[in-house]
């Protein structure tokens, strides 16, 4: 049984975090917006989520600031960079610092929904393959299943039409 994914969004502009939280409400996600780093760390610290959509320039924090505090607080987090100012640079600095994806603005709803899922998917399969505390040969657990086929999709794709 899977949950339904906890996703945060981290943009200053209104209409871009709304945009997101529509999308992936649509989509039975646990969706929470914030625009400043008190607002993150307080979600973060309430509810760790699956997935953070991260801007990168934002007036009162820095985006790759905020990416390397995620990462080492709740490294488990799955970390998405959607940025309208793409570089190599900062492309670069964020894959070393963690960062799950990069993506450039403008974003579609496919290319959240899409991004979103290969996200949780990572996470569900890095964690599956953790060592089972309650195995006595220590070995990792592998799931029979096949990644990526529908029947392993989180719950909170399986209601798109």
């Amino acid at each position: 049984m899977t949950t339904q994914a906890k996703i945060l969004i981290v943009d200053d502009e209104e209409v871009v975090r709304l945009s997101y939280m529509r999308i992936l409400a649509a989509t039975n996600c646990h969706v929470k917006a914030a625009w400043t780093w008190v607002q993150v760390a307080q979600a973060m610290q309430q509810e760790p989520f699956d997935v953070v959509l991260l801007d990168l320039r934002m007036p009162e924090m820095d985006g790759m600031k905020v990416l390397k505090a995620l990462k080492r607080s709740w490294p488990e987090s799955e970390v998405i960079i959607i940025t309208g100012y793409p570089t190599l640079e900062s492309a670069k600095e964020a894959v070393a610092l963690g960062a799950y994806d990069y993506l450039t603005k403008p974003v579609g709803p496919d290319q959240v929904i899409d991004a979103a899922n290969a996200a949780m998917l990572h996470k569900r399969w890095a964690l599956h393959n953790e060592v089972d505390p309650e195995c006595e040969t220590g070995r990792q657990t592998v799931s029979p299943a096949v990644p990526g086929r529908a029947s392993d999709k989180p719950d909170f794709l399986r209601k798109l039409p």
